[in-house]
């Protein structure tokens, strides 16, 4: 998911959920232009055609390529070489870029030092934990290693309102792990301070998330509430709780059938404030308040953990993250969090459509090149496509999730990444990492009862942006690019894309989505009928 935009509502604000896409269509193909072809004289499956000719579509443009691998034959194609605004699609480029250059078994590895004297369990000085760009910090660990995702995220909350879920984890359990090897080492006492060394890479407001190496819970606070009866205040849970925030509740339950609507502040004081109303027959609702100093909330809830471990610090909880050191701490760290395979990130990036990991990305791939610039990670997704053979003239990216202007891709130049992992060793990881149809990630949300159920894998990209003239909104893309099993170990690799269409709710952008999927069911539904033969 990844878009931008203004609007009246929080759906309109930071749609971008990173669902399906259809084929077909353009000024040459609408419902009263005539049946289009595919690229060898097929007709288009009349049942895809009546999809295309909803008046909804009457105004946008539609790409489509479907190639099937083993022969190099393009089944269907339709301005394969036009560029497109591809919404979260972006990510497979990005994502393929840093597995590429990491390698799936990469751990990232997060220190923490102690920079003084050591003696009768006190350290005469202070703890510097180095953040090291960790997307999760242990906050997601399932206890058999995976990362855990729902198909719709936390960090959509405010843009998919209802929509939303929590994962059970702790969001603070790396936290707590090494505090518990702090207080191991023998240390009960810090007479300095807590510091959180978060210079790995510098700000970049360009990227839209503007990612930070020290992240915990997506730097986000939720607040869950859940009805009571009509008329008294709602119920909440909100985390990851530390001394530095508190929540003035102010949601009501209202009736059954009546709207929802919740919203949550941060003041300049770390209080919360949550209001709105809740139906009485909604389910659990959640919202979310960014985190605006990464550094300064980890040092908190690290200061805290620390207690709970059994080690006290002299210096305040709540009080500024301190400068780190002139040097960067090096040596034996006396505690240290070692992530899950760098294969469960960019699951969980690709999953979910998660833009701040696939922002971190370019991040990272900027200081594995010894930059400090993210800028300077498209260097390394240039080197990639490169590798890939993907065009230069085919693409064009200027951040990690898909959410900008200067992000176009043609349907062609999905082809060479798609072939590079499908006969690559880690061509089964990385196919089962996107969004499976009817089973998990957004695609979890459709296709459950059908045929192509567990059959289409690709990943799901939507940009949207407000349209203040009517109060609508402009989907400016609707996009998918993956495989489709034509069974007996084939697939087929395709990239549909939809450009500008308007919606008037967030259920009609839901709708186009919906429809978008029905055409990737039929599409795997041809591919399998047809296996790979001519």
């Amino acid at each position: 998911m990844a878009g931008s935009g203004r609007g009246r509502g929080a759906w309109r604000r930071a749609l971008a959920a990173g669902l399906c896409l259809p084929l077909l269509l353009t000024g040459a193909c609408t419902g009263t232009l005539g049946t289009p072809a595919r690229a060898d004289g097929a007709p288009i499956d009349p049942r895809i055609q009546q999809i295309m000719d909803k008046p909804v579509y009457r105004h946008g443009q539609f790409g489509l390529l479907v190639v099937d691998p083993a022969t190099g034959r393009t089944v269907t194609s339709l301005n394969p070489e036009r560029l497109f605004v591809p919404g979260s699609t972006t990510k497979l480029f990005t994502v393929s870029s840093a597995w590429d250059t990491f390698g799936g078994a990469h751990r990232t590895t997060t220190p923490v030092y102690a920079r003084g004297r050591i003696g009768d369990g006190a350290l005469d000085g202070n703890l510097v934990l180095v953040a090291s760009g960790d997307l999760t910090m242990g906050g997601r660990t399932k206890p058999n290693g995976t990362l855990d995702y729902r198909p719709v995220d936390h960090t959509y909350a405010d843009a998919l309102p209802g929509l939303a879920q929590l994962t059970p984890e702790n969001p603070l359990a790396g936290l707590d792990d090494m505090a518990r090897q702090v207080r191991a080492r023998g240390i009960t006492h810090v007479r300095g301070d807590v510091v959180v060394d978060n210079r790995l890479f510098a700000p970049d407001p360009a990227l839209t998330t503007d990612p930070d190496p020290m992240i915990v819970n997506d730097n986000l606070i939720d607040i869950l509430s859940t009805p009571t009866t009509p008329g008294e205040r709602a119920s909440f849970t909100w985390r990851p709780r530390t001394a530095r925030n508190s929540v003035r509740y102010r949601v009501t339950t209202v009736a059954a059938g009546r709207p929802t609507a919740i919203t949550a502040t941060t003041g300049a004081d770390g209080v919360i404030t949550v209001s709105g109303t809740l139906a009485a027959d909604a389910d659990p609702w959640l919202v979310t308040t960014p985190i605006a100093d990464p550094a300064a909330f980890a040092r908190t809830a690290f200061i805290e953990a620390l207690e709970r471990a059994g080690v006290t610090v002299d210096a305040p909880a709540t009080g500024p993250d301190p400068a780190p050191p002139a040097d960067t701490p090096g040596g034996d760290p006396v505690a240290r969090l070692v992530s899950v395979p760098f294969e469960q990130e960019a699951t969980l990036i690709l999953k979910v459509s998660h833009n701040l990991g696939a922002d971190l990305m370019v991040c990272l791939l900027a200081v594995r090149r010894g930059s400090r610039n993210c800028q300077d990670g498209f260097a390394s997704i240039k080197a990639f496509d490169d590798k890939a053979g993907v065009d230069p003239a085919q693409a064009s990216q200027a951040d990690g999730e898909g959410g900008v202007p200067g992000d176009a891709f043609t349907p062609r130049a999905y082809m060479p990444l798609l072939t590079y992992w499908l006969n690559g060793p880690d061509a089964t990881r990385f196919r089962e990492a996107l969004p499976v149809l009817g089973v998990s990630g957004d695609l979890a949300l459709f296709g459950a009862d059908s045929p192509a159920r567990g059959k289409v894998f690709a990943k799901t990209g939507t940009r949207a942006d407000g349209n203040d003239l009517t109060g609508q909104v402009l989907v400016a893309s609707r996009a998918m690019a993956g495989y489709l099993d034509a069974g007996g170990g084939r697939y087929r690799l395709f990239a549909v894309v939809f450009n500008d269409s308007m919606a008037a709710t967030a259920d009609d952008v839901l709708s186009v989505a919906k429809d978008i999927a029905r055409i990737s069911e039929l599409l795997q539904q041809d591919a399998a009928g047809a296996g790979s033969g001519p």
